[in-house]
């Protein structure tokens, strides 16, 4: 095991123990907003005394001027008494829960560029724990758990943001999984967000947008691809979320992936789109990614129709289906030539009538689709239905639309399935060969579509029992000459039967 993989094994292990000091005193969503903000407050203070530590052996403690001009240009600033070390020696005294809070303040504050608005959500001091002597013996509890071994996050032990980074994720799903919260909540399965990085095929420089981002972590895997591929972290990830303690989740969880250029904004996408251009238009990017929640039924219809953006130029989507709003609004905010998209949608978006068909006929006329990918069931928290990703592009390369049924791909689990590594590559192969195979893709042209009256439905276009066999002919014939050798016998068994009744066979 490599010293990374050590790292996030003794992260996990002590994070597990954390969350079992407050678990049952709280629910799995209130546990998340304790654990990740005091997880992220660990974070920047074991890496600010590391680097202290570092300054000190390289220049004396003669040198105290400029070690603290050098703190200075750290990553985050670690404000006085705001450190993890000052909040562990102080737990057994009265006000754990105030002390906590003011030391979140006080690093936003001194990273207001950064981390504006961020903790602004966060109440370690308030009666979610019980009273206030239950409460400060449990933050004892919990500040004594985050300072195990586990979870000394100095740089120079776990060697970058990563193995913490990885283990945040974790959390997050772990949280998600615990709640029992919706597909179309924060958390999209790591499998699924990098099977869509993978088709998008991100590159450096390129600007990628998440206009629904959860907790970020489809723009996390976008930057994955391109940094595993070029060594390169030269891209921009931008980013809105709706529900203010998820936006915050995601600017932490970007920060401790060592995402720094990236804007996340707080608000509401389809009624109050925020990543705009200078002259006010929608900004656009080479790569838009999203898991947007899935039929929403209050998304603001009632403005569409005076949207100034042209994203529903094509059509109203319905009163209390939100899917192709997103759509729409994502497909308006692609590059001309260089724009690919990919989003996670329920499968009756590729079904359902009415207004939503007659948008799918306008993007499929308009050569915009591309594909659409077929995932098994029980991949997501909280619900056990099978999603698709629907993969759009600015400029195709023919007019047809590739469809992919992957829903027989899985590793079966008790109450969730896995889309394993194997199961994304076959994928990406027939993404890359786009060409029918039997039982598994189809690639069908516009005037097909056409013939189905634009439905997406995969079993329109994949027979998904269809398998080719290999008829071993060998085989065949010893079989074959089994089953005569059994009738022989049994005409013989017959004749024997017949000759004890006195019946003789009839001559030639």
């Amino acid at each position: 095991m490599n010293p990374t993989a050590n790292s996030r094994s003794s992260i996990d292990a002590a994070l597990s123990a954390a969350c079992d000091t407050i678990r049952g005193v709280v629910d799995a969503a209130t546990c998340r907003d304790y654990i990740l903000p005091l997880l992220f407050l660990k974070y920047v203070s074991d890496a600010w005394q590391d680097h202290r530590d570092g300054y000190h052996a390289q220049y004396g403690e003669g040198a105290a001027d400029l070690i603290e001009a050098l703190l200075k240009t750290e990553r985050f600033i670690l404000p006085p008494g705001a450190s993890f070390e000052a909040l562990h020696a102080a737990r057994f005294d009265p006000g754990n829960g105030e002390r906590i809070d003011r030391a979140l303040r006080a690093i936003e504050d001194a990273n207001i560029a950064k981390l504006r608005d961020v903790f602004q959500d966060i109440g370690f001091n308030s009666n979610r724990l019980g009273g206030e002597q239950q409460k400060n013996g449990l933050l004892r509890l919990l500040l004594e758990a985050f300072a195990s071994p586990g979870l000394d996050l100095r740089p120079s032990r776990i060697g970058g943001p990563e193995p913490i980074g990885i283990a945040f994720e974790s959390i997050i799903g772990h949280f998600a999984s615990a709640s029992g919260r919706s597909a179309g909540d924060a958390c999209t399965p790591p499998e699924v967000a990098r099977l869509m990085a993978c088709l998008m095929a991100p590159q450096a420089g390129d600007d990628i947008c998440d206009p629904m981002c959860g907790a970020g972590s489809l723009l996390i895997q976008c930057a994955r691809v391109i940094r595993e591929r070029s060594g390169t972290r030269h891209y921009a990830l931008f980013g809105q979320e709706s529900i203010g303690n998820t936006w915050a989740l995601a600017k932490m969880n970007l920060f401790m992936h060592g995402e720094d250029n990236h804007r996340i904004e707080w608000g509401d996408t389809l009624r109050n789109p925020r990543l705009l251009a200078g002259d006010g238009t929608l900004r656009r990017y080479d790569v838009v990614v999203g898991h947007p929640p899935f039929s929403q039924e209050k998304w603001g219809h009632d403005v569409a129709e005076t949207d100034g953006f042209g994203r529903f130029r094509r059509g109203l989507p319905p009163r209390t289906k939100a899917d192709y709003a997103f759509i729409l609004h994502m497909v308006e905010t692609l590059k001309p030539g260089s724009g690919r998209m990919a989003v996670l949608v329920s499968h009756g978006v590729l079904f359902r009538g009415a207004g939503e068909a007659r948008l799918r006929k306008k993007l499929v006329e308009d050569q915009l689709l591309d594909a659409v990918i077929g995932l098994p069931e029980k991949l997501f928290h909280g619900t056990g239905i099978p999603a698709a990703i629907l993969v759009f592009r600015s400029r195709k390369q023919d007019d047809k639309v590739l469809f992919i049924d992957a829903s027989g791909d899985f590793e079966p689990g008790k109450n969730q399935n896995t889309f394993r590594e194997a199961d994304i590559q076959r994928v990406l192969r027939a993404c890359e060969s786009r060409r029918s195979v039997g039982g598994y893709a189809y690639l069908a042209s516009a005037a097909e579509i056409a013939r189905n009256d634009f439905n997406l439905n995969l079993p329109r276009y994949v027979n998904a029992v269809e398998r080719r066999c290999e008829i071993d002919m060998v085989e065949m014939q010893r079989e074959r000459e089994r089953l005569k050798q059994e009738w022989r016998e049994v005409e013989a068994q017959m004749a024997g039967y017949l000759a004890q009744l006195g019946h003789n066979e009839p001559g030639p």
